[in-house]
């Protein structure tokens, strides 16, 4: 799986035990006073499982193509195909959901003419412009189903009108010639673009594409005298096609309507008047006006007013957030009671608007493996077919002398044989399910990430932060001597002064909340898995675990606590002076979403370098399976690949995904977070709310994605097949064929969007 460390600051570990707390501090040694040799972590990507591009050499240009005009999921497949292959690109995908290709490849402006010709070979309509010329935000405004496709109903409409009025002649004895005359302009009408685009397509040596199939079919059945089935296939193959494309276009809309909030204007505040501008012009330092009802157009900052906020859209949480003057904004929220004025921190393109929908087009570039099975099959199935279909015309037929019998079951072969319905089901389903996640505020890594997600049958979590909330206050500070609770606070807070960490962090409030001067340390030696020694003006200190005080020979046998929670012991020049007890408290969601995951049949366990009593408390209070205690980051592979051969695949949970080894042996990660740009670049699956029940909310998204997806599967070729056994036994005629295609290919595409829509399986557990 995964996947990158998450770039921070110059990190070392430092552990506390007694508690053996395990915890990880970052410290700024500037006045340390001596070099410490110090490993950092890799901020390399360690490993993507089925992410296309990370093969690519590094300093390759890799640039994202609009194609306008893409209407055909098969097309598509056969586009990134012969991209691929052309001498210089290293890796190209189609996503047929969002119309984009990705290409990595140099002098890529000598290369466009050959995607466009590439393009326009294969589906003639087809533009391909690069996304950067097209940037800009616009709202397109919404219009009828008859105004998308007045052209398409009129020529269906007009084609229908003759088809009736040819079977009216034909059954009401009318002169002969009426008939075929009818029949043969309805399907001039209906067919001729068909017709033509697949003659145009033998040229360019597209045999087995859907227009050469109809057109082939059906004028076979005009060979054999069916005018009127030829004429009726085609009507009905023209409407199915229609709606197909209409329910691909509602479920891309649908879809990106979820996931974009990019603004396509905002008001800029200019001496005391308000101006729109085009988003993309707002600079960092402009004074926006967002009024009540609005989204936060960017990223940035209150300046003037108090509102209440609807953070949902981007992090699914559903409770408001007051905020005043100087409390941060983050676009794609929207402003509940008051007019707001912000001051913007990122321009456009770096806002959480912008990143929020980078990160789901990306994810749809990431294929599954259901999904690059099924193109590679679809690239034999149709030929196959087709072959099945030639056979049927020519063996039978020699052996019972019945031709007309067996060319119109080869016929119907041939209209079955367009793999169209599944090809476009398959991607369509999981970017449904990314969709869903978003709007959960669960950002997928794309289909390869969900498909994964769906097989997890272990849940591993961190406990500081994703477990509890990671709001660490000190308890008690117990001296074991003669020194004060004061001198002990003080001196603890002076060594963590350099401290990123909560536990580090919170007994430096403490002291400064009572308000003690503070001092860096004279020295400071960070000691891996064991604590800090340090060096006063008056004294040597030791700050840290039980495996620190042995390091250092310090007696323990004053040593007393009974109290729940992190401790961190202190001995002054050798001696154990005294323990500070810091307590964090469970999540309010925790219990509940622990039942959740366990009602998923998953197995939670919790990794925590804390002590085995203060893990076992908290996964006692969570009802979590299984808790490692008192772990350094390099015990924790091994305990994950123990967990993976007695219960299967394993997720693994943490609050910033800072253990390297542990999220690359996982077979997926997850970041806790509210959407920090580490968490979004480093993790498989982002849970932007920080909240524990986003876990199994992702699990079951996922589940229901992949089942869509496979039902999708079964169904097409069930049909397809079904219909093929009718047509050889004679039970099966042309109508039923095109069902099979453009029929079964509208069901499977409004079977997926079910993913993004309704209540998620979540509630059946």
């Amino acid at each position: 799986m995964l996947t990158e460390k998450r770039e921070s600051e110059h990190t070392h570990e430092h552990h506390h035990e007694a508690c053996g707390c395990g915890h990880e501090h970052g410290h700024d040694h500037e006045a340390c006073g001596h070099e410490h040799d110090h490993s950092h972590h890799s901020h390399e990507e360690v490993h993507h499982t089925g992410r296309e591009f990370d093969g690519v050499s590094a300093g390759v240009e890799q640039k994202v193509y609009i194609l306008e005009g893409l209407g055909c999921a098969n097309c598509a497949a056969k586009m990134e195909r012969q991209i691929r292959e052309l001498p210089g690109v290293e890796m190209a995908t189609i996503t047929f959901a969002t119309k984009q290709l990705r290409v990595a490849a140099n002098h890529q402006e000598e290369l466009l003419p050959r995607f466009r010709e590439i393009c326009a070979s294969i589906e003639e309509q087809v533009t391909v412009t690069p996304r950067e010329e097209i940037q800009t935000v616009k709202k397109v405004e919404k219009k009828s189903l008859f105004q998308e496709n007045k052209k398409e109903i009129l020529i269906i409409a007009a084609g229908a009108v003759l088809f009736a009025a040819g079977e009216i002649a034909e059954h009401a004895g009318a002169p002969s010639l009426w008939p075929p005359v009818c029949y043969v302009i309805a399907y001039v009408l209906l067919g001729w673009e068909i017709v033509w685009t697949a003659f145009k397509n033998l040229g360019k040596g597209h045999v087995f594409d859907e227009n050469f199939l109809m057109s082939v079919a059906t004028l076979a059945a005009f060979a054999i005298g069916d005018f009127a089935e030829a004429v009726g296939v085609m009507l009905f193959y023209r409407v199915g096609e229609l709606f197909e494309d209409v329910a691909v276009a509602r479920s891309r809309s649908q879809i990106m309507e979820a996931v974009d909030m990019r603004p396509e204007v905002v008001g800029r505040l200019e001496d005391g008047e308000v101006h729109e501008i085009p988003a993309g012009n707002a600079a960092v330092g402009d004074i926006l006006l967002v009024r009540p009802g609005d989204r936060i157009p960017l990223d940035g900052v209150v300046t003037e007013g108090e509102s209440r906020i609807d953070t949902s859209p981007v992090t699914g949480e559903p409770v408001p957030v007051t905020v005043r003057k100087g409390s941060r904004l983050v676009s794609g929220c929207v402003n509940e009671q008051s007019v707001l004025q912000m001051k913007v921190e990122k321009p456009l393109a770096e806002s959480m608007v912008t990143k929020i929908l980078d990160s789901v087009e990306n994810a749809a570039a990431s294929k599954p493996k259901l999904d690059r099975f099924i193109t590679k099959f679809a690239r034999v199935y149709t030929p196959i077919v087709v072959l099945a279909a030639v056979a049927t015309a020519i063996i039978p037929s020699l052996i019972t002398g019945n031709w007309r019998e067996w060319i119109y079951t080869a016929i119907t072969f041939l209209v079955i044989s367009c793999p169209c319905a599944l090809v476009l089901s398959v991607p369509l389903a999981f970017f449904s399910g990314i969709g869903a996640g978003s709007k959960k505020g669960i950002l997928f890594k794309g289909g390869v990430a969900i498909e994964a997600l769906k097989n997890v049958k272990a849940v591993v979590m961190d406990k500081t932060g994703t477990i509890t909330k990671g709001e660490f206050q000190v308890q008690s500070v117990i001296p074991f001597g003669r020194e004060s609770m004061d001198t002990l606070l003080q001196t603890a807070a002076r060594c963590e002064m350099g401290s990123t960490h909560p536990i580090g962090t919170s007994i430096v409030e403490a002291a400064r909340e009572k308000g003690m001067p503070l001092e860096r340390p004279k020295e400071v030696e960070e000691i891996s898995g064991k604590g800090i020694h340090a060096v006063l003006e008056e004294r040597e200190v030791l700050c840290g675990n039980k495996a620190l005080m042995e390091m250092f020979h310090v007696k323990m046998d004053r040593y007393a606590n009974d109290q729940y929670g992190t401790e961190v012991l202190l001995a002054f020049d050798g001696e154990l002076a005294g323990c500070i007890v810091i307590a964090d408290s469970l999540k309010n969601e925790a219990k509940d979403a622990i039942d959740m995951m366990k009602k998923q049949g998953l197995v939670t366990a919790m990794f925590t370098g804390d002590s085995k009593e203060s893990a076992r408390a908290v996964a006692g209070e969570a009802g979590i399976d299984k808790v490692f205690a008192q772990l350094l980051p390099q015990d924790k592979l091994a305990h994950l690949q123990e967990m993976r051969r007695e219960s299967g695949a394993v997720l693994f949970v943490g609050d910033g995904i800072n253990d390297a080894p542990v999220l690359a042996g996982a077979d997926v990660g997850a970041a806790m977070g509210s959407g920090a740009d580490a968490a979004i670049e480093a993790a498989d699956v982002v849970f932007m709310t920080s909240q524990v029940t986003a876990v199994p909310e992702a699990v079951a998204i996922a589940r229901k994605t992949g089942r869509i997806a496979m039902q999708n599967v079964v169904f097409a070729l069930a049909v397809k097949a079904l219909v093929m056994i009718l047509g050889f036994a004679g039970m099966a005629n042309m109508w039923m064929a095109v069902f099979a295609d453009t029929g079964v290919a509208m069901l499977c595409v409004l079977n997926s969007i079910r993913a993004l829509y309704g209540k998620t399986v979540l509630q059946k557990y």
